[in-house]
């Protein structure tokens, strides 16, 4: 049986004396250990499995205080919002890995670049690489085109579960052809991927059990059409503030 739990937790870390401040998460369970999904700024956020702590486009000004250090960093393009060497020093140790695609990887010393389509399986995690795409209009009929783009998606498999992390991309058939995702994150943007109506309309064509959008200020518009559709929509504030 699939199940999530809503929570918030007070985050720790041996680094930090002091208590730091409550942070949304969410814990799924799967076969193996929990996994907790817990937002931190805008494109970036960390999956926690047991001991290991997998985080995903870490960039500034995202607060990475009371979290632990990372074990793998995936990395979807090399816009500033999802890469930041500062940020990406800040949470890495000698283990960590690096995952990236292959023109991101040559700008982040000792990343591992994979390419559409390729997978590796680090700390009992299965990551494959799936595309990005950016849509255009051609000059002649006004149809949509899509290109694909040189960063990556990922689609991440553990204890039984599967995680779709869709970075920025638009909403392109090869996107609606994923199949098996349990949890998908899907990035919402009016300029850089697909506005919340769009994605509404990718992830009822995918179908996961658990749909969680991100990067965005305002999501209820990607929440209205998902109501009755069987899909669990978790919203969270994605620009912490004071």
């Amino acid at each position: 049986m699939f199940t999530v739990l809503l929570c918030v937790t007070l985050a720790s870390f041996a680094g930090f004396a002091e208590p730091q401040a409550a942070r949304e998460s969410l814990v799924i369970n799967t076969f193996h250990n929990p996994v907790t999904f817990i937002p931190i700024y805008n494109t970036s956020f960390v999956l926690e499995e047991g001991n290991k702590a997998i985080y995903v486009d870490p960039a500034a000004p995202a607060s990475f205080v009371g979290l632990p250090p990372a074990d793998i960093i995936l990395i979807t393009d090399a816009a500033p919002a999802h890469m930041d060497r500062a940020a990406i020093a800040k949470i890495s140790t000698l283990g960590t890995e690096i995952i990236a695609p292959p023109p991101v990887a040559k700008m982040i010393t000792n990343a591992h670049a994979l390419k559409s389509g390729e997978m590796t399986n680090l700390f009992g995690w299965f990551i494959t690489a799936v595309p990005l795409y950016t849509a255009k209009r051609t000059s002649t009929t006004g149809q949509q085109q899509y290109e694909q783009e040189t960063g990556n998606g990922y689609v991440l498999t553990y204890g039984s579960k599967s995680f779709y992390i869709s970075g920025d991309t638009a909403d392109a058939p090869g996107i609606r052809m994923l199949q098996g995702i349990d949890v998908a994150f899907i990035r919402v943007s009016d300029t850089s991927a697909m506005t919340a109506e769009e994605a509404a309309a990718v992830v009822k064509d995918l179908h996961p059990q658990v749909a969680i959008p991100y990067g965005d200020r305002n999501l209820a518009a990607f929440a209205k059409p998902l109501e009755h559709s069987g899909i669990e929509v978790k919203l969270f504030n994605w620009f912490p503030g004071p």
